[in-house]
């Protein structure tokens, strides 16, 4: 953050810290939120992965999901003894609302004996009707461990799409997508390649396919991070949500970080005044039926204990 922008939220960030030691309490940050969430309020980061782990690991009383609300949703699944809080009921997900738990139910009887497996940008009850969830990061090695011929792999049709490249495995997709990561198009790309031949093109899945062609590596966004630390590129362009390469930056400082990229309007509902409200108040309260948690848990855990 400029130092303006950290003098200005460094009085807020105490008042969080303080109230995170008054209630037991740790943020949790997904890579895309704001700087100022993601090096400032939060305690332990990541991809959505690395959030379950950590949510399933955490022995803080309260967790606060710094994130979409599929995300506060998992770490109440998976913490069910814990208080789960979102800072903004609103921040939801395009792709966690492509599908319902109907839907499943019905591509099971379409499709009788075939894995369902579930990206975990999904609502629990969702994942209920699952085998086996999984993430950006580890769906080929999740889809693979199965052991089956197909798989039907839902929502992200793009995701599947690119499993599908990575496998012998026949995916069966669903018409899901984000509507941060479906926005970007191979020509944008293809135009800033032009200009800038030794540029750094890394692209998460779940873009497009002729994103991802025109990419030099696809990965998730713990993938993307790792991969600029370990090279350090003198130019890059994070193909995902803005926030990334604000949060990369910090451990890249001598990559220039192009940015054609788009917000997610869901994860910008999410700052550091509402976390703060969120611990003084104890709002807002995520719950999940009893009965879903426990299958959806399930498939949370199958998909843990093979990453």
């Amino acid at each position: 953050m400029p130092d303006a922008e950290a003098a200005l939220v460094s009085p807020l960030l105490e008042e969080i810290d303080e109230l995170k030691r008054e209630r037991n309490a740790v943020v949790l940050a997904h890579n895309y939120m704001t700087p100022d969430v993601f090096h400032g309020a939060a305690d332990l980061r990541g991809d959505s992965l690395e959030l379950a782990r950590l949510a399933a690991e955490t022995d803080a009383e309260v967790i606060v999901m710094a994130g979409v609300h599929f995300m506060a949703e998992t770490a109440k699944i998976l913490s069910p003894d814990r208080t789960v809080l979102i800072p903004d009921l609103r921040a939801g997900c395009s792709l966690a609302e492509s599908i319902t738990a109907a839907d499943v139910r019905g591509l099971r009887q379409r499709y009788p004996g075939v894995p369902v497996v579930t990206y975990v940008n999904t609502s629990a009850a969702v994942k209920a009707e699952s085998d086996i969830t999984c993430t950006s990061s580890n769906a080929v090695r999740i889809v693979e461990s199965l052991g089956v011929d197909r798989v039907l792999f839902l929502p992200d049709q793009y995701l599947a799409d690119w499993v599908d490249t990575q496998t012998d495995v026949e995916v069966i997709g669903w018409n899901g997508a984000c509507e941060v990561h479906e926005r970007f198009t191979g020509s944008e790309l293809d135009e800033l390649r032009a200009g800038d031949p030794e540029l750094a093109i890394i692209a998460h899945p779940e873009c497009p396919p002729d994103v991802l062609a025109a990419s030099d590596i696809v990965g998730s966004t713990s993938q993307m991070t790792a991969w600029v630390r370990e090279h350090q590129p003198a130019r890059a362009v994070l193909v995902t949500e803005c926030s990334m390469a604000d949060n990369v930056a910090r451990d890249a400082p001598d990559t220039e970080f192009v940015r054609p990229c788009n917000l997610c309007p869901h994860m910008k509902r999410i700052t550091v005044e509402n976390i703060r409200d969120a611990l003084s108040a104890m709002q807002h309260r995520v719950e999940v039926d009893e009965a879903v948690a426990d299958r959806a848990r399930s498939a949370l855990q199958a998909m843990l204990r093979v990453a």
